[in-house]
């Protein structure tokens, strides 16, 4: 009788091993593909995770930065406000420049004549919603040299009661010592040669009002006005300058900063965490695919 075991002969191949099995016929042979399966994991390197990774230790490094420069800004503030409750000082015949930087925000005491031939009008400048500007007078000190000194606010509308002739009258007045003024990206260039001044620039303006050869020094003060509002909107309606106050009017925003940096390390902390996390039960639930 005719056997089909004689007729066919299997052999049984390990696919684990060689990944196919042979299929054996009499003079015939079909190879035939056998498919494993193998679990393909997901890349552990995402860029998205290093910089989520990466964003709360920067901020937070921010934090520690910002928190530093708050601590030295009211440090500064409370040394500054120490400094207007001194006695007011009278400024020599001629000034150390070299030591001057100290006796910023010190109250002094100056007396001289206006020199209105070189008054510099500074703009823009608001006061109390008033657009103005600030009026800067060389005083001319007999006997000493020539300071330059902010006298204060004047309302735009008002500027042709300014009082810009020559006199002989000594004014007698209290200040504070200050310095240039940072310029900033917005800021427009001062055009000395057009009379137009928009910050102040101390070595500038002494040059504009005559220099060295005039005995003009850039030593800057700013008038202090210890009136009442009332006073001073009086003043303002009638052209005359309005000086400061005897206040430090420093920014300070620091911990505005502070509490921003590390608001976003905490948040961007969450965020690394959740994608970690979520990373991780992907590669969990991951199922074997065909390769």
């Amino acid at each position: 009788m005719f056997s089909t075991s004689r007729l066919f002969s299997i052999r049984f191949i390990d696919p684990c091993r060689y990944g196919s099995f042979r299929s054996l016929s009499r003079g015939h042979a079909t190879a035939v593909t056998m498919y494993k399966y193998k679990t393909r994991e997901p890349s552990r390197f995402n860029p998205f995770l290093l910089l989520a990774g990466f964003m709360p230790i920067f901020t937070f490094g921010l934090g520690i930065w910002q928190l530093k420069r708050l601590q030295w800004k009211v440090n500064l503030i409370d040394e500054l406000e120490e400094k207007l409750q001194l006695p007011p000082i009278r400024l020599p015949e001629e000034i150390d420049l070299s030591t001057f930087s100290e006796f910023i925000w010190r109250k002094v005491e100056v007396s001289g004549i206006w020199d209105h031939a070189h008054t510099m009008l500074v703009t823009p400048n608001v006061k109390d919603g008033v657009a103005g500007v600030r009026v800067v007078t060389p005083l001319l000190r007999p006997g000493a040299s020539t300071i330059l000194v902010d006298r204060g606010f004047v309302a735009t509308t008002q500027l042709s009661q300014l009082p810009l002739h020559d006199n002989s009258e000594t004014v007698h007045l209290l200040g504070m010592i200050r310095s240039s003024q940072p310029k900033n990206a917005f800021t427009l260039e001062n055009k000395p040669e057009k009379g137009e001044w928009h910050w102040i620039d101390t070595e500038a303006m002494a040059g504009y009002a005559g220099g060295a050869a005039a005995n003009v020094q850039p030593v800057f003060v700013e008038q202090i006005f210890e009136g009442s509002p009332t006073q001073a909107t009086a003043r303002i309606n009638i052209g005359e300058p309005v000086g400061r106050e005897p206040t430090v009017n420093i920014r300070n925003a620091h911990l505005s900063y502070v509490i921003t940096w590390f608001s976003l390390s905490a948040f961007t902390s969450i965020a690394a965490i959740h994608m970690i996390r979520k990373g991780r039960a992907q590669r969990a639930r991951s199922m074997p695919r065909f390769k």
